[in-house]
């Protein structure tokens, strides 16, 4: 099972206590952020695409939509989701547990700049009812990130 292997990811850096398990659904934002306790713009959402045949993951706020053009601009191709069997061969995790740790060889990470507003942030840890509360500094060093992307819409204040 996924959590097992984030559970002994983050065990072999002293850090598995951190780790959050429910006994509810934290599969969705919405469903995250009543299991934590939070606002839905901080679970920090880890999305799973296809490009030129590899798996990317891209983490990003629970508020933010990726942005088309954007997303084009980046990466060179349109934004083409891994289907659920896809995410869970490809990646090591399934949709609903997704995350950027302990994942398969070959996947690269990336993180949103939508999620460099809060002091904390929650990814799911590999399960559909999993989260650990994570510092950006963490997210950044835990996730083995390649860069920062802005591919995201919708999360900044509009005023």
């Amino acid at each position: 099972m996924a959590i097992e292997k984030v559970k002994e990811y983050f065990s072999r850096l002293g850090m598995a206590e951190r780790i959050l398990e429910f006994d509810v659904s934290s599969a969705t934002v919405d469903l995250a952020a009543q299991a934590v306790g939070c606002e839905p713009c901080r679970i920090a959402k880890t999305l799973s695409f296809s490009v030129d045949g590899r798996a990317i993951l891209i983490v990003t706020a629970g508020d933010a939509k990726i942005d088309n053009p954007k997303y084009k601009a980046r990466f060179g191709t349109k934004a083409k989701m891994l289907a659920p069997d896809e995410a869970e061969t490809l990646v090591g995790h399934a949709v609903g547990g997704v995350c950027p740790f302990a994942i398969n060889e070959g996947v690269t990470v990336y993180l949103d700049v939508s999620l460099k507003r809060f002091e904390t942030v929650f990814p799911a840890c590999g399960s559909g009812n999993s989260a650990i509360e994570l510092t950006i500094p963490e997210l950044e060093k835990y996730s083995g990130f390649a860069s920062w992307v802005d591919v995201c819409k919708n999360w900044q204040d509009e005023s």
